[in-house]
């Protein structure tokens, strides 16, 4: 990207202004598996990440999640447990895109669902 696009982009990764902010007023405190970057200000208690690619918050694992909203103090890499051998990978939020979940009846699958199973009685005004 561009120095122009750094400058006024915030979408797509971190700004020039967050950079320097990572740079001059903070302090890296971890990385996570997908190479997102944790920081947190050298005075004061503000935190923030710096994403490995696009900027989308159903990227950041739960324990950094926990962390970057002050749910515990501590970095989860020093007070958490090992993940246990039956726990799934976190997925991303697939809302919006090609993979997201639609329903039967749905337009995007062709907007027909299955015939009412005449369960159904539709209301009219004045018939009881």
């Amino acid at each position: 990207m561009s120095i122009l696009g750094k400058i006024f982009t915030w979408w797509d990764g971190a700004t020039v202004g967050t950079l320097l902010n990572s740079w001059s007023t903070g302090e890296k405190v971890g990385e996570d598996s997908l190479g997102n970057r944790y920081f947190r200000a050298k005075k004061g208690g503000r935190r923030w990440v710096i994403y490995n690619g696009s900027n989308d918050a159903s990227r950041v694992p739960p324990e950094w999640h926990g962390w970057l909203h002050g749910t515990f103090d501590e970095l989860p890499t020093d007070v958490l447990p090992a993940p246990r051998a039956w726990e799934k990978e976190p997925s991303a939020n697939l809302t919006g895109s090609a993979g997201a979940y639609r329903p039967a009846g749905a337009l995007e699958r062709g907007g027909r669902r299955a015939a009412a199973t005449g369960d159904y009685e539709a209301w009219r005004p004045g018939a009881e």
